[in-house]
C-alpha cells in the first residue's frame, strides 16, 4: 500500500510572516515587479530546466526537484508567458521553503516519479499543499505595501479620467496592477481579496 502524505497545517498568517521573512532576506531593495527569477537562480541557487510539452503532457507548468537543487518548468510558459512563469517559479519557491521536510523524505528527478509522489497524497492534504504554495507565491510576487499603493494611485488616474463606475473603475485598476506586478488579472484579484482592500 502506497504512503499517504499528511501536509503540516500552516495557514494564511504563518505563511504571511515567511513571505515576508523571504523578501526581508532575498529582496532587500523592495522594488517591484519582484525579481524572482533572480532570487531563484543566484539566491537560492536552484536551477531553471525548461522542458519542452511539460504542461501539454502532464498538465503542470513546473515542479521542484526532490532534492530542493532545480525547478522544471514547461517551455512554453518559460519563453512566452512571462506572468505564468514568474508565478510558477514563485509557487515553487513555496513548496521549496514551506515543504522542504516533504521533498526531503521523497526521491525523485523525473516528472514520472514526481507525479507518484503526488500520488501518494489524499485529495484534501494534496488541496492544502498547493494552497500553501498558491498563498506564498502570491503574498512574495505582490507584497501588500506596494499594491494598496499602487491601488490607490491606479484608482486616482481612472477616476481623474470621470470614469465614475466602480466595477469599471477597478477593472481597469487590476488590468494595470497585473502589468505593474507582472502577474495574472487573478493573482491581483486573489490579493486584493485577502486584503480586503475595498475602492
Amino acid at each position: 500500500m502506497a504512503m499517504r502524505i499528511k501536509v503540516p497545517f500552516k495557514d494564511h498568517d504563518y505563511i504571511e510572516v515567511v513571505a515576508e521573512n523571504f523578501l526581508r532576506k532575498n529582496h532587500s531593495k523592495d522594488t517591484y515587479p519582484v525579481p524572482i527569477e533572480e532570487i531563484v537562480e543566484f539566491n537560492l541557487g536552484l536551477d531553471i530546466i525548461p522542458l519542452p510539452g511539460l504542461h501539454k503532457t502532464f498538465d503542470i507548468d513546473g515542479f521542484l526537484s526532490s532534492d530542493r537543487t532545480s525547478i522544471s518548468i514547461d517551455e512554453s510558459v518559460y519563453q512566452s508567458r512571462p506572468g505564468r512563469y514568474r508565478f510558477t517559479l514563485a509557487h515553487e519557491v513555496g513548496h521549496f521553503i514551506l515543504h522542504k521536510d516533504l521533498y526531503g523524505e521523497n526521491f525523485f528527478k523525473s516528472i514520472e516519479r514526481w507525479k507518484r509522489f503526488i500520488e501518494q497524497f489524499p485529495e484534501k492534504e494534496y488541496s492544502w499543499f498547493e494552497w500553501q504554495a498558491y498563498e506564498f507565491a502570491g503574498l512574495i510576487l505582490v507584497p501588500a505595501r506596494h499594491l494598496d499603493k499602487r491601488l490607490k494611485y491606479h484608482i486616482r488616474q481612472i477616476k481623474a479620467l470621470g470614469i465614475k463606475n466602480e466595477d469599471v473603475v477597478l477593472d481597469r485598476a487590476i488590468e494595470l496592477l497585473a502589468k505593474d506586478f507582472v502577474v495574472s488579472q487573478e493573482v491581483i484579484r486573489r490579493r486584493l481579496n485577502n486584503l480586503k482592500i475595498s475602492t
